[in-house]
């Protein structure tokens, strides 16, 4: 809940999250504010992303009565979800077919409970908020099934701007959310192409419940029988299916599409890739969302290389991680261009480079000036053809000597609190402690007296203190008796043994494994300190940012 606001009104909330106090969509909530008069005027935020007064929405929503019911768009999708099951698409286009009056059968309880919302929404409504609540089930589930909206966003951002008239062109538009998205605009062209015909058959219901009269999309495997073959569009924007190799490679060896390189079994993204670029006009531009990977796979180093050759990849973002939907890695948006001659690597001489992955997935999408390099050509064609814009990015905006003088501090400073953390230890009287009188760990927590946390056992009485059983438990005798047959060190409960001694005996020995552990932890730090220090320095000394002193 978003309590930043201001103010005298106290929390305020998004429509995202008025949907999920009521229980409903965010196209309902939307719904809401353009039909009733009374629905609460923001109190803060932005005109594109407003924030409302929480008590005045739960004022409305109790006189509504709208926050103690389920919602009808609830009912619609357990009834859905109890009819279709994991088959969800099948049930919303059947949904759509409704209402579009094509006189699909649908079970009665399903089709009176569309009838209602149609009552005070209209069918493009209702359908968006379906495809909303799909999309937000589909994320949950990890699934990638659907364009994420976070994805969607970023290739909103960074497309062009298109001229009226334009074309547009999905390969592979699942249910259509990343092509009528980019192409907002009613006087598009747009055409699409979809492997799953349930998919596909919703894709098009929902553009025609829009009224987006310039769009067709029809079921098919591209890359083995292309629909539109003799299609060129103004942009093509895809987000293929990622790891697949089963894409027909064998089919299609001698295909003319594969100008840049044939894609081995591995590089499908590559396949599809190409595939989307065959389809530009001169000055086309082409917008690819690709796993991380494929920027730098060896298998692909080929293809990469005609791209940055022939001046086609104009652009690499690497957006946050957090994008995807169904994983939590970073994914890239390729931006290539057709060139309007056979000259068009002499007119591009750059490839932008875009590091947005320190970013949230959330946060603005404009880059900052250390975010953005652009990397001449000659620069990317090495051995690798690493087109991660992070690998040519960070070299450029780095501040070593900066970096090389805290790193340094830092070192000088942990090594002089290191030897302060030594104990000062004396001779010992005799035998080690452990081959006097002790008492098995196993008998102390059968008495009581030891307790476990997760697999570490601690004191749990007076006469015993934590950091002497610890301690003496990390002992080389102990160790032994601890690890297993495969070499891995665990506390032993039955095996382990600690020395008999009074309390006061005890806390002494405490403190000094106490403060050896923290020497550990601290030696550990100088450790990663360490190498971060010599990478930097050999970094900038190679890179010339640093120089050795005379």
């Amino acid at each position: 809940m978003t309590d930043t606001a201001a103010s005298s009104v106290g929390p305020l909330v998004t429509g995202a999250e008025i949907a999920r106090l009521a229980g409903v969509t965010r196209a309902a909530v939307s719904n809401w504010r353009r039909r009733y008069d009374d629905f609460p005027a923001p109190a803060g935020g932005a005109s594109n992303s407003p924030l409302y007064a929480l008590a005045e929405v739960q004022e409305w929503l109790d006189k509504q009565r709208k926050g103690q019911e389920v919602s009808p768009e609830v009912e619609l999708w357990q009834a859905l979800r109890a009819v279709f099951g994991e088959q969800m698409i099948v049930g919303l286009a059947q949904v759509a077919e409704v209402l579009a009056g094509a006189g699909t059968e649908v079970p009665d309880d399903i089709a009176t409970r569309v009838k209602e919302l149609v009552r005070g929404e209209t069918p493009a409504d209702l359908v968006d908020g379906l495809v909303e609540r799909f999309m937000d089930s589909a994320r949950r589930a990890g699934s990638d099934q659907v364009t994420s909206e976070r994805v969607v966003r970023a290739v909103r951002h960074f497309a062009p701007e298109l001229s009226s008239g334009a074309t547009v062109f999905d390969p592979a538009c699942g249910i259509g959310v990343l092509l009528l998205s980019v192409a907002a605009e009613a006087g598009s062209h747009c055409r699409g192409q979809e492997l799953d015909a349930d998919s596909a058959r919703f894709a098009q219901l929902r553009a025609d419940l829009l009224e987006r009269s310039g769009v067709r999309i029809v079921a098919g495997d591209s890359l083995r029988a292309d629909a539109w073959p003799d299609l060129k569009a103004d942009l093509v924007v895809c987000d293929p299916p990622a790891g697949v190799t089963e894409w027909g490679r064998e089919e299609l060896l001698l295909d003319s599409r594969w100008d840049l390189g044939t894609p081995s079994k591995a590089e499908g993204e590559l396949a599809w890739l190409q595939h989307a670029y065959a389809h530009t006009v001169p000055g086309g531009r082409v917008l690819m969302v690709m796993p991380a990977s494929v920027a730098y796979r060896k298998a692909g180093r080929r293809i990469r290389a005609e791209l940055v050759r022939r001046g086609i990849v104009r652009q690499v973002i690497a957006l946050p991680p957090g994008t995807a939907t169904s994983h939590a890695l970073p994914v890239h948006l390729w931006c290539l261009e057709r060139p309007e001659s056979t000259e068009g690597a002499d007119t591009y001489r750059t490839v932008r480079m875009v590091d947005l992955t320190d970013n949230g997935p959330d946060e603005d999408l404009e880059p900052r000036p250390d975010q953005v390099a652009d990397v001449p050509l000659i620069e990317l064609l090495d051995d690798t053809v690493d087109l991660t814009p992070g690998s040519h990015l960070r070299p450029r905006h780095r501040d070593y000597p900066g970096e090389y003088a805290a790193l340094r501090r830092q070192l000088e400073d942990r090594i002089r609190r290191l030897a302060a953390l030594l104990p000062e230890l004396l001779e010992g009287e005799g035998p080690g402690s452990l081959d006097g009188a002790t008492t098995s760990v196993a008998d102390l927590a059968r008495a009581g007296l030891v307790a476990y946390e997760g697999q570490e056992p601690v004191s749990a009485s007076e006469q015993l203190d934590t950091d002497y059983l610890q301690g003496f438990l990390r002992s080389s005798a102990n160790t032994r008796r601890s690890t297993s047959a495969s070499g891995t060190y665990r506390f032993d409960g039955k095996g382990a043994r600690i020395p008999r001694m009074g309390i006061d005996d005890q806390r002494l020995y405490g403190s000094a494994f106490r403060t050896l552990s923290a020497f550990e932890e601290g030696m550990r730090e100088v450790d990663e300190l360490s190498r971060q220090l010599a990478e930097v320095a050999r970094d900038g000394l190679a890179t010339g940012a640093l120089a050795p002193k005379e």
